[in-house]
């Protein structure tokens, strides 16, 4: 089964509230027209644009994260049943697509959640399964899942600038915050991103 391909620029709101097709692989690449902060289905009374997946906060801009959108069908030969086993092979693919813009060291994660002080307020700020790291510990790749009774939705970041400085203040946390989640998470470069995207996607069409 082959992967439809899109590329889709608009608000945030738009992006995250868009009809979701289940029915087939897809990948789409999106783009943010202004800076936002999206909120995992889980952050209550928080202001922010809200996506219908897990986790913590997202701080988006026109040019950073780079963010894609991937489908698999329920039956897919891609497909588990294991929500947490779900992100391995993506996780893989991401790993196989940073090797390929120069970055050796990356793995999958392949234990259980792993969470910090701030990771239920930034999503950066924790690991979860499928997720990828650096040698170092630091998250490169964040993940999150959404599914229904006809497939997934796995929505992935990746920051070419790591700064949780703007997360932060948006969502009311203490100065130590920014130091900490600093160390948690690393970005690949601005400049590797367009490339990134590339290798990625080929990555992705082999499976």
């Amino acid at each position: 089964m082959g992967w439809e391909v899109t590329r889709l620029t608009g608000a945030a709101d738009e992006l995250h509230g868009r009809a979701v097709d289940f029915g087939r692989r897809s990948a789409t690449v999106c783009s943010v027209t202004e800076e936002a902060v999206v909120l995992g289905s889980t952050q209550r009374n928080l202001p922010g644009v809200r996506r219908r997946s897990g986790g913590g906060a997202v701080w988006l801009t026109p040019h950073d994260p780079l963010w894609v959108d991937v489908v698999v069908p329920r039956g897919d030969a891609l497909w588990d049943d294991d929500v947490g086993r779900a992100f391995w092979w993506l996780g893989d693919v991401w790993v196989e697509a940073l090797a390929a813009v120069g970055i050796d060291d990356a793995a999958v994660h392949r234990g259980g959640l792993c969470v910090t002080r701030w990771s239920r307020h930034v999503c950066f700020g924790g690991l979860g399964s499928g997720e990828v790291v650096v040698a170092d510990g630091r998250k490169v790749v964040g993940l999150s899942q959404r599914r229904t009774r006809d497939g997934a939705l796995f929505q992935c970041a990746v920051y070419g600038v790591w700064d949780p400085a703007p997360v932060v203040a948006h969502l009311g946390l203490p100065d130590e915050a920014s130091a900490e989640l600093g160390e948690a998470a690393v970005g690949v470069g601005l400049a590797r991103l367009p490339q990134l995207e590339g290798a990625f996607l080929d990555a992705l069409r082999r499976r």
